[in-house]
């Protein structure tokens, strides 16, 4: 089974908080998940987390399962109905592993820029940093995972389903408040909005920058969580 074969391998690849595991080991976690179909946790097209509860709604409800979890790393599924959004989140520390088992997804990410800088705009309350956009597209599923890192690879991301979406998402280690790994939200503004606290004419090459601005959770963000019901996993204590 896949998922015994992926749970098995990040028992073994995943050495818990302050680590990252290292190209070999990332290697054999992305070619297992590659390989993995939306059967193998169960999942089909007609599932009702991807269905609106109501025409009514104003914002499509996202759903969680949590298929594992231990201090190491957790194995989750994030169901979206079409135009849901989770918005710009970090990954403090974590190493994250995001597959795309159904639909289209647009996924919008970016890394800080170094050395670390704040830039005040004219509004004192505002402040953001600047990052590095790494991807801007819409995937499809099948398609390659993707990975990222505590400092690299996109670890700041935000997903929007074009389509009917489910995403597996692998994170090691898992967010943690009493361990200082909670998320942070963030929105994000044109890199020509700010220059030294003023607006200025975009240059060539901003588009693939931009400046965060750290949010509270978004009050319209509705993430329900669901009991995993999919083909189970034998938990070996070594």
């Amino acid at each position: 089974m896949v998922l015994q074969k992926l749970f098995d391998s990040c028992r073994e690849v995943f050495k818990g908080p302050g680590t990252v595991p290292p190209p070999q080991d990332v290697q054999k976690l992305r070619k297992i998940l590659d390989s993995m179909k939306p059967e193998d946790v169960g999942l089909s097209k007609d599932l009702l987390f991807f269905k609106p509860r109501s025409v009514l709604e104003e914002t499509p409800r996202v759903t969680c399962t949590t298929i594992y979890k231990c201090k190491n790393f957790s194995l989750c599924i994030f169901f979206l109905p079409p135009t849901a959004v989770i918005p710009l989140h970090n990954h403090p520390g974590m190493t994250v592993f995001s597959k795309l088992l159904l639909g289209s997804m647009h996924i919008k990410a970016y890394d800080w820029v170094d050395p670390v800088k704040h830039s005040e705009s004219s509004m004192p309350s505002l402040i953001v940093r600047l990052a590095r956009l790494k991807a801007n597209s819409v995937f499809t599923a099948p398609c390659n995972t993707s990975v990222l890192y505590p400092t690299s690879g996109g670890n700041i991301h935000a997903f929007t389903a074009v389509t009917p979406c489910a995403v597996l998402d692998v994170l090691g280690p898992p967010y943690s408040e009493e361990d200082d790994r909670d998320c942070t939200y963030y929105r994000d503004l044109p890199c020509s909005s700010w220059s030294d606290g003023s607006a200025r004419e975009p240059k060539e090459g901003d588009d693939c920058y931009g400046w965060l601005e750290e949010i509270e959770m978004p009050k319209d963000l509705k993430m329900e969580g669901v009991e995993y019901l999919g083909p189970q996993i034998i938990d070996t204590v070594y």
